[in-house]
């Protein structure tokens, strides 16, 4: 309601573009044209346009340009958890690229649903984004239909496939597994053991170590599933849980560096030692690892690289470019520490 007297009442309408257009003494055109390609436009003309939206505090309609045009110049981006450091870093250095590029971006999160996922692509798409990041290459099958339908350009990161809805950037968690069972085995650990978060690419890894590690000749790895996503708290029960089923000494391989220091938490409460009753290793190398006591042995993925290399595929995917490979595969490395 208006009180009578209130200077404050907003007018019909606002500040469009024939405002700007009438303060510069150009055309609609030609704002346009200074908006979306301010190469084309003169200084001196780009100068008042330039004044006239600072006065007026003028917003470009993208969604109108959008429609236009055919390009939101957006990206969306869906992600397990924005909390957690792994995908938190590699998204920032992807969106830093994307965003020299001239994208905005829609950060989105789906937890590890793969039902929750298929919401949020099905509503992502409706407001048409140019691309798409994915994390993971399992989804469900509408999600892909959906995806596939859409004829967005995707990229899925995180993980390796020989078949991606478009472009893959990542490693293969089978290898990982496997490398850690092979480098726990060079270091005489005869005992073993794997705490895993409950998603699908932490399960692949601990499955790979537990095969290769008997494939060694050794006994099958002790098991322990963390229920949701991994927190010191749940290392802690984990290892817990290990000496309740007799476990005395060997190592103990964790799905995340998370896992990994509450192992070494429940380890100094118990007056145990790390490495000599057990050795621990983690996943992801996180940017605390090297500095716990005693600094955590983890695998590595350069983030980093993971997310340029991901936002240079989807950038060349919405500009039509075609890739010599749609899987491009960035490695891990285990970096010993004292742990082990």
């Amino acid at each position: 309601m208006t009180r009578k007297g209130d200077t404050r009442t907003r007018k019909s309408g606002g500040v469009t573009m024939s405002t700007i257009a009438t303060m510069a003494g150009v055309t609609q055109a030609t704002v346009s044209r200074a908006l979306n390609h301010p190469e084309v436009v003169s200084p001196a003309t780009l100068d008042r346009i330039r004044a006239a939206i600072q006065v007026t505090g003028y917003v470009p309609n993208l969604v109108a340009g959008a429609l236009a045009s055919s390009k939101s110049r957006m990206v969306a981006v869906v992600v397990p958890s924005i909390t957690n450091i792994v995908y938190s870093a590699l998204i920032h250095h992807f969106i830093d690229l994307v965003r020299d590029a001239g994208y905005q971006t829609i950060l989105v999160e789906s937890g590890f649903s793969a039902s929750e996922e298929e919401a949020l692509v099905t509503a992502l798409i409706s407001r048409r984004p140019d691309g798409i990041l994915l994390t993971g290459v399992h989804h469900t099958a509408q999600c892909r239909s959906l995806l596939l339908s859409a004829g967005l350009p995707v990229v899925e990161i995180w993980d390796l496939t020989q078949s991606p809805i478009d472009i893959c950037v990542g490693f293969s968690h089978a290898d990982a597994g496997s490398d850690v069972a092979r480098f726990a085995s060079s270091l005489r650990y005869t005992n073993a053991a794997v705490i895993a978060a409950d998603d699908e690419r932490a399960r692949r890894r601990k499955a790979a170590f537990c095969k290769t590690y008997q494939d060694l000749g050794f006994d099958s790895p002790r098991e322990v599933c963390v229920d949701g996503a991994a927190s010191i708290g749940g290392g802690r029960r984990a290892l817990r849980a290990l000496l309740d089923q007799g476990m005395q000494n060997g190592v103990i391989f964790c799905s995340s560096d998370l896992l990994a220091h509450g192992v070494l938490i429940e380890t100094q409460s118990r007056g145990l030692s790390v490495p000599g009753d057990f050795g621990v290793i983690g996943f992801g190398d996180q940017d605390y690892a090297a500095d716990l006591v005693p600094p955590l042995t983890s695998v590595r993925v350069d983030r980093s690289v993971l997310g340029r290399k991901a936002a240079d595929a989807l950038l060349a995917r919405i500009a039509g470019i075609t890739p010599d490979t749609h899987a491009f595969d960035v490695g891990f490395r285990i970096i010993p520490r004292g742990t082990t």
